[in-house]
């Protein structure tokens, strides 16, 4: 109970639900207070209507002195169910007549309710105002409220003139006619509004505190709600949590903030387990090559020394030439390890791709036959000669053929390997390697793939609003990604993470859609244009579409194995990323990646989980032009 009495929501719903009440219950206060006035000021201006109208009735019944008329008069109207009385009384405070007959010749108290106001003092007033002539109150037979009406009957100049009276003109009030009306309809009236003004306050109140407590729970309660959520999942670590954000207001601007820093935190945690994960690499490929190195080149030094010892012998020479040279591929692989961890330029020279796969199968040969494994070639016979380094390209296609091997099982299956000559419209085909701003930011996103590459970060801002933008990195291919939907109606713009500086085009629209386009400078090959409409994503690269139609050698690994499932396919090329558990150290994807990406060239994977994977290399036959 004292933590949800804490919470902001029942703090902010407590405060508005009182104002209101206290508001409402005023309103309702001096609503039923006007109301009682004006049914009163109603009750008697209708009194004060009728006992005018009743004396100027008996104006002229009275100077006839005509008795009879007179009280069939007071009788008729004393018969109305709201009069109580009915009465005329004289100077003296003698009743002469009355709806009720017993209270005819009786003298009245001038001291009471209805006297009060003519007879206040010691002497009686001669004028009394109309708004004078009434008061409210309460029978002392029933209890009941009642309102008197008192009408002084003036001394006129018809009256004291005439023949059957004998008033003298200096009397100024001849009598006084009473009237007393029942309020006891006018106080149910009243009770009835009282009861209807209260319950309509209530339903107000209750109606009111319901949408006070759906609003501030939608608008305040939940936000806050979510951005606690949040931070206690930020403070346990999970960087990768998100508010859904479904508001423009500040709230809703916090959580987008929100969002943008903890991604920022989740791309500093990244770059420094990277870091650390490349200086692990390091420190692993040193020790690497200080503890392997040695008995290497004891095993070099023997096998060449026997290989000079066995001329004679032509059938163990072929054994120890296939020790030296696996001697030397293991020294060229340990070193490799090295170059991966130090970004090492490959040693190029002219070579056959068809036998460098040879080659590599030759090495695991008796391993895939172990494994009931069998190889098949599909060579394309009129494959011209590539420049790349031989061992760094023996040591990849051994490591796809002996992973191959490895996902197919020991129930055994097929790997097969084919060659070809291709050539490809770098629209598609090429990936942005470099990618920066004009303050020489890089742009690239080693962090959050596409397909397995690295992508290219924008930051666009719409409505106050940040939305992180990744280009997929093959030039002209579509799989983008955004944060959120970007309106290209609107205006909005697209700067660089690191620095904010503006790559938005301001001189040029899309061609195709007329939206607005980013410009990137890529090192060496020019700008890169491009639309990020979602349903355009045009992209314009004159530099290289200049070099025209490039041609490959494409080589292609593929199994009829386990497969890889789809949400590890942009992983599989991380360092110490590996899907066979403690069997794999996960570094072997990597140093292929590695290798690839110093030949310039591409690798991607394609891959069913239960059916197979196929890894698609492409070499490019002439190395990119720099400009």
């Amino acid at each position: 109970m004292k933590h949800f009495v804490s919470k902001i929501g029942f703090k902010l719903i407590l405060v508005v639900g009182i104002t209101s009440l206290i508001i409402i219950s005023v309103y309702a206060f001096f609503t039923i207070k006007s109301q009682h006035s004006v049914l009163l000021n109603e009750v008697e201006r209708h009194g004060n209507q009728l006992s005018e109208a009743l004396k100027k009735s008996m104006h002229y019944e009275m100077l006839a002195n005509n008795r009879e008329s007179i009280h069939n008069m007071i009788n008729t109207i004393g018969e109305e169910p709201s009069i109580r009385e009915v009465r005329i009384f004289n100077k003296l405070g003698e009743i002469i007549y009355s709806a009720d007959d017993s209270d005819i010749g009786r003298i009245i108290n001038l001291q009471e309710e209805r006297c009060f106001a003519c007879h206040a003092e010691d002497e009686p007033l001669h004028r009394l105002p109309i708004n004078e002539r009434t008061r409210i109150f309460k029978k002392e037979t029933d209890n009941q409220r009642v309102l008197g009406i008192i009408n002084p009957i003036y001394n006129e100049q018809t009256c004291y003139e005439a023949d059957c009276h004998a008033h003298t003109s200096s009397q100024t009030v001849l009598g006084v006619l009473d009237i007393t009306l029942s309020l006891n309809d006018v106080d149910q009236q009243i009770k009835k509004s009282e009861f209807t003004i209260l319950l309509f306050s209530i339903i107000t109140v209750v109606g009111i505190s319901f949408i006070i407590v759906f609003f501030i729970r939608k608008w305040v309660v939940k936000p806050v709600s979510g951005l606690v959520t949040a931070t206690k999942n930020v403070a346990a670590g999970n960087l990768q949590y998100t508010i859904d954000i479904t508001q423009n207001d500040e709230l809703g601007q916090l959580a987008t903030s929100f969002n943008n820093m903890t991604h920022k935190l989740a791309e500093a945690r990244m770059q420094l387990f990277q870091s650390d994960k490349m200086a692990s690499l390091g420190r692993l490929a040193a020790g690497v090559a200080h503890e392997i190195n040695n008995p290497l080149t004891g095993v070099l030094t023997y096998s060449s020394f026997l290989l000079k010892r066995t001329k004679d012998k032509p059938e163990i020479q072929d054994d120890l030439k296939v020790i030296v040279r696996e001697t030397k591929r293991s020294r060229e692989i340990v070193k490799g390890l090295l170059d991966f961890a130090r970004q090492s330029v490959p040693k190029k020279n002219k070579a056959d791709i068809n036998e460098i796969i040879d080659r590599a199968y030759t090495v695991i040969e008796n391993q895939l036959n172990m494994n009931k494994v069998k190889f098949e070639k599909n060579y394309s016979t009129d494959l011209p000669q590539i420049v790349v380094d031989s061992n760094q390209m023996q040591q990849v296609f051994i490591n796809l053929i002996v992973n191959a091997s490895d996902a197919v099982g020991p129930n055994g299956g097929f790997v097969k390997a084919s060659t070809r000559p291709i050539d490809l419209s770098p629209y598609g085909v090429i990936q942005i390697k470099k990618a920066e701003c004009s303050k020489r930011h890089s742009l690239i996103d080693e962090h959050n793939k596409i397909d397995g590459l690295p992508t290219i970060k924008f930051l666009v801002r719409q409505d106050e609003k940040e939305v992180i933008f990744r280009l997929n990195s093959i030039y002209g291919k579509k799989e983008h990604e955004s944060g959120s939907i970007i309106n290209t109606q609107k205006a909005f713009t697209i700067e660089c993470p690191t620095c904010a500086i503006s790559l938005k085009n301001e001189n040029e629209k899309c061609p195709e859609c007329n939206s607005s386009i980013y410009t990137i400078d890529t090192p060496g090959q020019g700008q890169l244009k491009g639309c990020i409409n979602k349903n355009c994503y045009w992209q314009t690269w004159p530099e290289i579409e200049a070099s025209g139609r490039r041609e490959f050698i494409e080589i292609t690994i593929e199994d009829n194995g386990s497969g890889i499932p789809k949400e590890n396919l942009s992983k599989i090329f991380d360092p110490f990323f590996s899907t066979k558990g403690q069997k794999g150290t996960g570094l072997g994807l990597a140093v292929i990646w590695g290798i690839i990406d110093n030949h310039d060239g591409t690798i991607k994977v394609e891959s069913e989980v239960n059916v197979g994977t196929k890894f698609i290399i492409r070499l490019p036959l002439e190395p990119m032009r720099k400009q």
